[in-house]
């Protein structure tokens, strides 16, 4: 397949009150000079390949959410997640059936269509189907961000809501459930350990974000262990990927997620990243997939329900405010209210310009929120905004008002609401102790939604 545009933009940071970034995925790399080539190429910033479908608007915001530790109730196990299995076949590129390979991996692709309320985006990715009950491997990048998440099985068209099991930012990998599923037809395993240089491979995604029978590419892996630097476009952020295979079969946008296979049609990678010098151009390519046995490793913790520093379980609960940062982008640990206001301010004075919160709720995350006027508090989390039909604004939450206790436990910033809101869970009830701008303190109470995927 030549290479096409890549898969979605990424979300929300972990930790609550971070900068708000269009979610996902790694996408286009910002307008810039080209990377050089040659020698130097080892030093290039690569980019994750998923397909931004809406766009997304340019405004810093900051949305509290808790850390997620809670996956969706289910009998998911560990032993659900399968085993590496011992690879067949060799072969040559030249002499390698890439439709035969086809033929046996696409019964388990899957087109991934992730929503990103806040932001009003859309992102489309790919993702492999592990277990007939419906565990779907993906890359974290196409449904990081999301809130709401459809599956489509390639072969049959059949749709289905998924739920994120787990999600690991730092090694890219994400672990989904398809809600309702039974009896589907799983991809065909093979081991990531007996990989070597010159092994043939076939590479299918959904390229372009069309949807429907993948794109199907062939090569050979040209290296192993490769450390790369995965930029993201939506929050302009850079990651680390160790240990990565590459591939010299081309891997475009929408192809995240998506699945390597060798000469018998055994997946042994999870297709992540492209050289963003050749992604929509034409010849040659640098692809980079994640070996499948990490993959499944980490997707085996994720089932059985073991949170980590770096795996976050479920999705995390959600308020729908805006609250302030500092200046080094994480949660403001400022308890002055007008201190936070002043950090509302700079991060509209940096981008674009601010939106006046005050008196209403906003619809999305693409602006720059200040309220017009403050709850006289001493101390306490100032709400910059809310935002409409989310929690907060419904239980009667507005933009100015200082949050200074949930369920009697004091908050006295931004960076401890974080701290008392993080211990709970999606759908449990909570009740918030706020000052006015008029100076009248409320007790509101609200139940807490699912937040962005982490």
């Amino acid at each position: 397949m030549p290479p096409l545009p890549g898969e979605l933009p990424g979300g929300v940071p972990p930790g609550g009150g971070a900068q708000w970034a269009p979610p996902g995925g790694y996408g286009q790399l910002p307008p810039g000079p080209p990377p050089s080539r040659g020698p130097a190429s080892r030093a290039l910033v690569y980019i994750v390949v998923a397909v931004l479908a809406a766009a997304v608007g340019a405004g810093a915001v900051f949305a509290l959410r808790g850390a997620a530790g809670h996956a969706p109730g289910s009998s998911t196990a560990s032993q659900d997640i399968p085993q590496p299995k011992t690879n067949h076949g060799g072969g040559t590129t030249a002499g390698i059936n890439a439709s035969a390979v086809a033929r046996r991996v696409q019964p388990g692709l899957v087109d991934i269509t992730s929503y990103v309320h806040l932001q009003q985006a859309v992102f489309e990715g790919t993702g492999m189907v592990l277990t007939p009950g419906g565990l779907v491997v993906t890359n974290n990048h196409v449904i990081k961000g999301s809130t709401r998440i459809k599956v489509t099985l390639v072969t049959t068209g059949r749709q289905y809501a998924a739920q994120v099991v787990g999600t690991d930012n730092s090694q890219d990998v994400a672990l989904l459930r398809l809600v309702g599923a039974s009896g589907l037809k799983t991809i065909p395993l093979g081991n990531s350990a007996a990989v070597r240089l010159g092994t043939p491979v076939v590479a299918l995604g959904n390229a372009g974000g069309t949807g429907g029978l993948p794109t199907v590419t062939s090569g050979t892996i040209t290296n192993l262990n490769r450390t790369i630097h995965a930029s993201d476009a939506g929050s302009r952020s850079t990651e680390t990927l160790h240990n990565m295979f590459q591939t010299n079969a081309p891997i475009g946008e929408g192809d995240s997620g998506g699945a390597l296979a060798n000469a018998a049609g055994q997946v042994i990678a999870m297709n992540t990243a492209a050289n963003s010098q050749n992604i929509g151009a034409s010849g040659t390519s640098e692809g980079f997939s994640i070996p499948i046995d990490r993959a499944l490793s980490i997707t085996r913790l994720m089932a059985a329900g073991h949170a980590s520093s770096t795996i976050q379980l479920g999705q995390p609960p959600f308020l729908g405010i805006a609250i302030a940062t500092s200046g080094n982008g994480g949660t403001s640990t400022a308890t002055s209210p007008r201190t936070q206001l002043r950090q509302f301010q700079a991060i509209a004075q940096g981008n674009f310009g601010a939106v006046n919160s005050s008196g209403q709720c906003l619809p999305n995350a693409n602006s720059n929120p200040v309220p017009n006027a403050i709850a006289p508090a001493r101390s306490g989390a100032l709400i910059g905004a809310v935002f409409c039909n989310e929690p907060a604004a419904t239980a009667g939450v507005r933009a100015g008002d200082v949050i200074t206790a949930v369920n009697g436990h004091a908050v006295t910033s931004a960076a401890s609401l974080h701290s008392v809101i993080m211990v709970y869970r999606p759908g449990e009830s909570v009740t918030l102790t706020v000052v006015e701008p008029s100076g009248q303190q409320q007790s509101l109470s609200l139940k807490l939604g699912p937040g962005p995927a982490a």
